[in-house]
């Protein structure tokens, strides 16, 4: 989510799956719905609607009460990276509600043994207290053996954007260019990275700090890029025609915050060489997608595309000349959208809110 909103208004929708390795199913059952009935004595002011599935049986308990209206003022992104055990999503949001914390979104997952989480929080005036969060998520993540970063933003400041590149020109070039004209006044570049120095002269020219890190080992690279960007205290991140793959550890510190240019009408012809295959597949419409970079390649939730038509006898390389000219525009049309809008990713499903 993209979201900063200034009044926490809202109605809260979350869904947890869990497995339990002993004890009756009765027995889980009855502590479940205990435990959820003593909290909502406890929070009279909430209104919420509960429903806890056992297998094709469904329970529902609802309590109603009066929807909190608070000015939220401090945002901040929290990310929890490590070999995956058990409490870990439980000992950090309790955490966070020890700091007075309102979570308003949480995505996690377990990857082959590892777990990954993201959070989004939010503080009211006064209740964010920034080395007292720090000093408490570290200490946290040493005790549970994980890796936890935040990210703290401001409301009203521009958000940071790194760029990273290859070789190409014209995305980079036509970011700049947008940012210089005022087009999209809520953010700011502040670093290009790229895994080739082609386009170092056009970070000077537009007085940004180039950082070039070869791309032979993944995992080195990725961690020296990481510490760019921390650096910077990057925002969110795009990819202008950034010709490498980035690992799942990389994508879930900036959930739903790396933005991609890929050159097809996305879920027709993912992967490299996109205009190739339409090409030889002899489609009549082709076209590019920008889209929220995920675990799985080419599959990220889509924010903006647009087409152009394949005439009867154009070359590859026409094709090609015709795709970037479009690569450029949508991908500065994906920026402005997320960067006007209130948008929220849904089931993969980008919208706005």
């Amino acid at each position: 989510s993209n979201r900063n909103p200034s009044v926490a208004m809202k109605q809260i929708s979350h869904w947890v799956r869990v497995s339990f390795s002993l004890g009756p199913e009765p027995e889980a059952e009855s502590a479940l719905m205990g435990g959820f009935y003593a909290n909502y004595k406890r929070r009279k002011q909430a209104q919420l609607y509960v429903s806890v599935r056992f297998g094709r049986r469904k329970v529902c308990l609802v309590r109603a009460g009066l929807l909190c209206c608070a000015r939220m003022q401090r945002y901040a992104t929290i990310t929890v990276i490590g070999r995956d055990k058990t409490g870990v999503i439980a000992r950090v949001t309790n955490f966070l509600f020890e700091q007075k914390a309102n979570i308003e979104a949480l995505e996690e997952a377990v990857t082959r043994g590892q777990f990954s989480m993201a959070i989004q929080a939010s503080w009211r005036d006064g209740q964010l207290k920034p080395a007292t969060l720090k000093r408490g998520l570290n200490a946290l993540g040493k005790e549970l053996g994980m890796e936890m970063r935040l990210r703290l933003t401001e409301p009203g400041r521009k958000q940071r954007v790194a760029l990273m590149v290859t070789c190409e020109l014209a995305c980079p070039e036509a970011l700049l260019g947008a940012f210089r004209k005022g087009q999209l006044k809520q953010a700011e570049p502040v670093v290009m990275l790229g895994n080739r120095p082609d386009l170092k002269a056009l970070a000077h020219q537009y007085k940004l700090p180039f950082a070039h890190i070869p791309w032979n080992d993944r995992a080195r690279a990725e961690k020296k890029a990481l510490r760019v960007l921390e650096t910077h205290e990057v925002d969110f991140v795009v990819l202008a025609r950034f010709m490498k793959i980035l690992s799942p550890d990389f994508v879930w510190r900036y959930k739903n915050k790396i933005i991609n240019i890929h050159p097809s009408l996305l879920p027709s012809f993912p992967g490299p060489q996109a205009y190739r295959q339409a090409y030889e597949h002899g489609v009549k419409i082709a076209g590019v997608t920008a889209h929220f970079v995920s675990m799985q390649l080419d599959e990220g939730p889509v924010i903006a595309q647009e087409s152009f038509h394949i005439k009867s006898g154009m070359t590859l390389k026409q094709i090609v000349a015709a795709g970037q000219q479009c690569e450029a525009k949508t991908l500065v049309k994906a920026l402005k959208i997320y960067l006007t809008k209130r948008l929220d990713v849904h089931w993969g499903v980008v919208k706005e809110v």
